[in-house]
Parts: C-alpha cells; sequence; structure tokens
C-alpha cells in the first residue's frame, strides 16, 4: 500500500467575475512509498502548492483521487497520519516556542505527560535548545521554520508534507534541516516536499516528480534518472603533442598538464583513444558525464531546446502555487 496516490487530479479556478476558466491542475498522476522522500519540482505557477492543498484538503479538486494509506485523503483517519509545513508559516508573535508546542498538542487531545516530553524532545530536535521561551517576535525566519517542523511533527505523524522548507535558511540552517529530514526517513517516516533549492533536493530524495503547466513531466527514482541520462563523454589524456591532438580533435581544453576532451556520445570514444594512444599519449581517464537533477529539471522546462554537450548550471526556480 502506497503512502500517497493521486490519480487524475484537476483543479480549474475562475476569475473575471467568474467568466474565465484557469486549469491550474491537468490530471495529475502520482505515488508515494512508504519510508522514501519525494521530492516535487515545478516553476512558478506549476501547480505544485495547488496539488499539496488539495492533499491537505485546503482546496476541493474538480476531478480525481486523492488517496493517503489506501484511504480517502479526506477521511479524518488520513489526516490523522499527515503533518503539514505551510511554506510561509505564521505563528501569534507573543507565544513562546514551548507555548506554541503545547497549543499544538492541545489540538490532538494529547496526555499531559506525553506532551511534555514530545515537546522539550521536539526543540533539542529542531536545533532551538536554550530558544524555547524565546517570544516567537524575537525569532529570525530560519528559526521560524525549525519551529514549523517541530509542529508538524507534535503528534507523531507518519507522512510529513513540507512546502518549500529550506526558504530562508542561510547554508547552516539548511545542512542541519537535511540531517534533520533524513533522520525522519530512518526513523520510517514518509516525507513528501517540494523545494526551488535543487542541489538540497538531489541530495536527499528517493523519488522525484517534475509538474509544469498543470502536468506531469517526469515522476521516478532519482538515481534512475540520473543514470539513463548521460549528458557527454569525457576524455583526459597525457603525454601528447598539442599539435597531434588537434588532429583527433580541434575542440580541447589544457588544466595542470592534461587534456580534456569532449565527446556528445559514445560512438566515437574507443577510435579517439586509439589515436592518443597511437601518438604515444597516455589516457588518463574516461568518464561518462551525467546529468544532474538541475540539469534535468531545466531541460523538461526548455523542451525544444538542442541537447547540451558540455555542463550547465541554470539559475534555480521557485513555485508560487
Amino acid at each position: 500500500m502506497k503512502a500517497l496516490e493521486i490519480k487524475g487530479l484537476k483543479k480549474t479556478f475562475r476569475s473575471n467575475f467568474l467568466l474565465k476558466k484557469y486549469h491550474i491542475l491537468k490530471g495529475i498522476n502520482l505515488s508515494v512509498e512508504k519510508g522514501e522522500i519525494y521530492g516535487f519540482l515545478g516553476p512558478n505557477g506549476a501547480g505544485k502548492t495547488t496539488t499539496i492543498k488539495c492533499v491537505l484538503g485546503l482546496l476541493f479538486a474538480d476531478h480525481g483521487e486523492i488517496l493517503i494509506d489506501g484511504q480517502p485523503a479526506a477521511s479524518m483517519a488520513s489526516r490523522r497520519r499527515i503533518g503539514y509545513l505551510p511554506e510561509n508559516p505564521f505563528f501569534y508573535d507573543y507565544l513562546s516556542a514551548r507555548e506554541l508546542l503545547f497549543f499544538s498538542a492541545s489540538l490532538f487531545n494529547l496526555a499531559a505527560d506525553e506532551v511534555r516530553d514530545r515537546v522539550a524532545a521536539l526543540i533539542h530536535q529542531v536545533g532551538l535548545s536554550g530558544h524555547q521561551d524565546l517570544k516567537l517576535r524575537k525569532f529570525s525566519k530560519g528559526m521560524i521554520q525549525r519551529l514549523g517542523l517541530a509542529q508538524a511533527l507534535i503528534h507523531n505523524p507518519d507522512f510529513l508534507i513540507l512546502d518549500e522548507p529550506f526558504s530562508g535558511l542561510d547554508p547552516i540552517g539548511r545542512k542541519d534541516l537535511r540531517t534533520l529530514i533524513l533522520s525522519l526517513r530512518e526513523q520510517g517516516k514518509t516525507i513528501f516536499f517540494s523545494s526551488h533549492i535543487l542541489q538540497d533536493m538531489e541530495m536527499m530524495v528517493d523519488r522525484v516528480g517534475i509538474i509544469l503547466n498543470g502536468s506531469m513531466r517526469r515522476d521516478g527514482k532519482l538515481s534512475e534518472l540520473i543514470s539513463r541520462s548521460t549528458q557527454y563523454y569525457e576524455i583526459i589524456c597525457s603525454h601528447i603533442a598539442e599539435k597531434e591532438l588537434a588532429k583527433i580533435q580541434t575542440n580541447f581544453a589544457c588544466r595542470d598538464g592534461q587534456y580534456s576532451l569532449t565527446l556528445p556520445s559514445d560512438s566515437d570514444i574507443n577510435q579517439v583513444v586509439e589515436s592518443i594512444i597511437h601518438n604515444n599519449g597516455r589516457i588518463v581517464a574516461v568518464n561518462p558525464v551525467k546529468m544532474t537533477l538541475e540539469d534535468i529539471f531545466f531541460n523538461e522546462m526548455q523542451p525544444h531546446r538542442p541537447a547540451t554537450t558540455g555542463p550547465h548550471r541554470p539559475a534555480t526556480t521557485g513555485d508560487s502555487r
């Protein structure tokens, strides 16, 4: 049984006095396995946050089915399993971190002794020890983000939904949060999160889904997506005269006394290697250079762009829906 299944999810909004329809979700299909981290990617307006809100019941879908552990997402049993961190958590400024967590726990009718122990453990777990009695108006955005994760965990949910959890965190905070999310997976929890910081996502996720214009473009294990996506091949050699190397391939780079040749496919590798050796050169390495998650995402964003033959590092993209 899957932790989350979304089948044929559609959602439209109306504007201009209800005269015009905007099709935000156009039949989303995805599934999340139990105990995995699933990364949900897409540019601004792609439909990520709309999908998350439909799963949470904050928006009602026009069509489709959403199941959590095989039960309808709208059921009370399903909602008890979910912990949620919104993109911009907002709490009452004059509460302390401890008071907020006690208030959140009261919504789940937990026993007093259990709540006391859990609040103390969560404050330590999210790195807010020493700040538990500080008023939230004095918290930084990163501290609010950590506290938001603690309140999402207060009832010990099986399934966490995190919308842009790295937003506003500095590099140290991002590293700490990555470590925390990975530890939650080790505890058997399932994590579904969106993020525009693709580097962090690539370091964490088991599977990834890419949504564009309300439709799923990619969905699968990250390792398989990357292994199938060889960007180019690099041959590194040495001990060969540049004029001889230029006869083999005109485009090459020299670094630290070694030469680097880039080939768009593996069809000419053997021929190039034999030519280098024939000219008394030495082969240092032959490397297939895989696409990163960022490369794959960028290619999906521009499907008509010609295939790249070298490394590319585009700017990251966020999402507001």
